[in-house]
């Protein structure tokens, strides 16, 4: 009498292939970094009905536009984008009062008084590109960036984007008393040269 099965390929063992498949699928969810998105870091106010107005004076604001063919225009004039940061930075420590110890502007009584009077208002067409909407913020944060820099080096040997980096890195937290030093020096460069950057709804 034949062997029963006779003649038939032998058979895989399956039964632990889902437990197999169960922890890789732990493995990979355990060891795979997970991209968060970084966008454009700005803190908005909140919502007001009727928000108050201050009075801020003409000269104190640079008006950039971003028109629908992507030409900008700082103060009604076509500039080339390539120069927007440094107009930027001659705007913002003007020092048109002459009371601002720590800039060196060309004390232009047409122009802004102090970094802290001086906003910059930004408005784009709904028609601009998201390219040029990008490097335009760029450029003017890169202004902000550079003046805090340079004061930030000057008072403590360091710059504002060393100096911040390490406040709001995670590791430097374990360090004892090294987020309690550095608080107070972020917290006054950021007063010598607060972000005043005032973004208006896009034109249609």
């Amino acid at each position: 009498m034949a062997r029963k099965g006779r003649g038939l390929p032998p058979e895989v063992n399956a039964g632990s292939m889902a437990d197999i498949a169960f922890l890789l699928l732990i493995f990979f969810l355990v060891t795979t970094t997970i991209g968060v998105d970084q966008g454009i870091n700005r803190l908005l106010p909140r919502w007001e009905d009727n928000p108050p107005v201050p009075p801020i004076n003409d000269r104190n604001i640079l008006t950039v536009l971003v028109n629908k063919d992507n030409q900008l225009l700082v103060e009604e004039k076509l500039v080339d984008i390539k120069d927007l940061r440094q107009t930027a930075i001659d705007f913002l420590e003007n020092n048109g009062k002459g009371t601002c110890a720590y800039c060196n502007g060309k004390k232009d009584p047409l122009s802004s008084d102090s970094p802290e009077d001086a906003v910059i208002s930004l408005n784009n067409d709904g028609q601009t590109s998201y390219e040029t909407y990008i490097a335009v913020q760029n450029e003017l944060v890169a202004a902000y960036n550079f003046l805090r820099d340079k004061e930030c080096k000057k008072r403590y040997g360091m710059t504002f984007t060393e100096m911040d980096y390490i406040y709001n890195d995670p590791a430097s937290k374990a360090t004892e008393g090294l987020v309690e030093d550095l608080k107070p020096k972020v917290e006054k460069i950021q007063e010598l040269y607060p972000m005043r950057l005032s973004e208006a709804e896009p034109k249609k």
